[in-house]
């Protein structure tokens, strides 16, 4: 089973891992030489910023994964379909998009917040017209709950079409059923690996109900912390620490259960990152394969050659 490595960044004391773009872009080469084979784009300025740093980040990298943040609401479908189009072309298929549920304030004088169900069923109008934009021949109307579209049309599309991945997490009920429907990887929430377990099963049950749970794919995050850390988990990610090796022991029993990508953060300076890529990803990588080389072949049998069709 393929596993694959996210590089999550964090934030330090002076600013944004993107504020230096120049030292960023060393700090990109290092990520994409290490083995990680995605990062996240996740900036505290915002979607706009978060959509200029991927374009950045995919004109600088050649074969480095940009996961974009997104949300609902903060643009309208037909713009954000054109932009991620044109971000997905420039990087050549390097694009995928994370759609975050936070509740946003409506526009309205009273500015309410928006509950909890409003905000996915907004979440699966836009993701709806997002693909329906992506992939039409056609202007289409559309009269929603959320948005107004008329003439939608984007001319230029990405090379992923309607099949840019897209990436959901949530534990409830009403989560579960929109990332049922949309999502090609589901994020994890932290747990250990009986609760992961039980919320990949869940997961898989809301995507068979769209005849999707072969497709859906599973994401975890892991938070590293130095060696020594004694502290207690924030509830954020899968916390572990220690020397690459104790790392990679911790991640494997979440291997075993399907999960297809960590989603690392909590390593940012250069000799972590590069201690990590080395190290780590190359235990877990060859435990994994060793264990598949492991498992029972189906058998083969062969043919007898009187029971061969004639040529």
């Amino acid at each position: 089973m393929p596993i694959e490595f996210t590089h999550v960044p964090g934030k330090s004391a002076d600013g944004s891992f993107f504020y230096d773009f120049a030292e960023t872009a060393t700090r990109l080469s290092l990520i994409e030489d290490a083995g990680f084979r995605k990062l996240v784009v996740d900036d505290s300025a915002g979607l706009l910023t978060n959509m200029d740093i991927a374009a950045q980040t995919l004109d600088r990298t050649g074969s480095l994964e940009v996961v974009l943040t997104h949300w609902a609401g903060v643009i309208e479908p037909t713009v954000a379909a054109r932009q991620l189009a044109a971000l997905d072309r420039s990087g050549g298929g390097r694009l995928s998009l994370r759609m975050l549920s936070e509740p946003l304030e409506d526009s309205d004088a009273e500015a309410r917040p928006i509950g909890h169900s409003v905000v996915w069923q907004r979440i699966d109008e836009y993701l709806v017209l997002l693909k329906r934009l992506w992939s039409n021949d056609r202007p289409f109307d559309h009269e929603g709950a959320f948005y107004s579209v008329k003439g939608g049309f984007v001319p230029r599309k990405g090379p992923h079409g309607a099949d840019l991945a897209i990436r959901l997490g949530g534990q409830s009920g009403t989560a579960l059923k929109v990332a049922g429907r949309h999502a090609d990887i589901f994020e994890l929430a932290p747990g250990t690996p009986e609760e992961t377990r039980r919320l990949i099963e869940r997961a898989r049950s809301a995507a068979a109900e769209h005849g999707r749970a072969g497709k859906l794919r599973f994401a975890l995050p892991v938070r590293i912390r130095p060696e020594g850390w004694t502290g207690i988990a924030d509830h954020k990610a899968v916390e572990v620490a220690g020397p690459p090796a104790r790392i990679a022991l911790a991640l494997l029993p979440y291997a075993a259960l399907g999960i297809e990508e960590f989603m690392v953060s909590g390593i940012d300076r250069p000799n972590e990152i590069t201690r990590i890529g080395h190290e780590t990803i190359t235990l877990v990588s060859n435990s994994l394969a060793r264990r598949e080389a492991e498992l029972p072949q189906p058998a083969t049998f062969a043919v007898p050659s009187e029971a061969r069709a004639p040529v």
